[in-house]
């Protein structure tokens, strides 16, 4: 399997899975409350939901592949932006700057 295809299916199985458990997992409310986006918990994951299915449909479309990944690269930089502003540990803020990398990855590769 070609490296930006599993970098894609790894960012998009994951926005997915995210994106539910924000609905579900009381760890999920309980983080969404200590980020101050309590109130905005169901539409972050709607958003996130819907950015690792337009990753996924993206393989076969190139501009939707181009919109979610630019999308999902915004909403992680705004998380890193979130986790700063909180004061959170270089290692609580891993998870989204690695994911602003992937997605990155994948907006610059989907325009190449």
């Amino acid at each position: 399997m070609d490296l930006n295809l599993s970098i894609l299916l790894f960012s998009a199985i994951s926005f997915v899975f995210y994106g539910i458990t924000s609905f579900f997992s009381k760890r999920m409310l309980s983080e969404y409350a200590r980020w101050g986006y309590k109130d905005y918990r169901i539409l972050l994951g709607c958003l996130q939901l819907l950015g690792g299915i337009g990753l996924l449909i993206g393989i076969a479309n190139p501009i939707l592949l181009s919109v979610a990944s630019f999308l999902l690269t915004f909403m992680m930089i705004t998380a890193v932006f979130v986790r700063i502003k909180i004061k959170d540990s270089i290692v609580q803020m891993f998870p989204a700057l690695l994911y602003t990398v992937l997605n990155f990855t994948i907006l610059y590769n989907s325009l190449v």
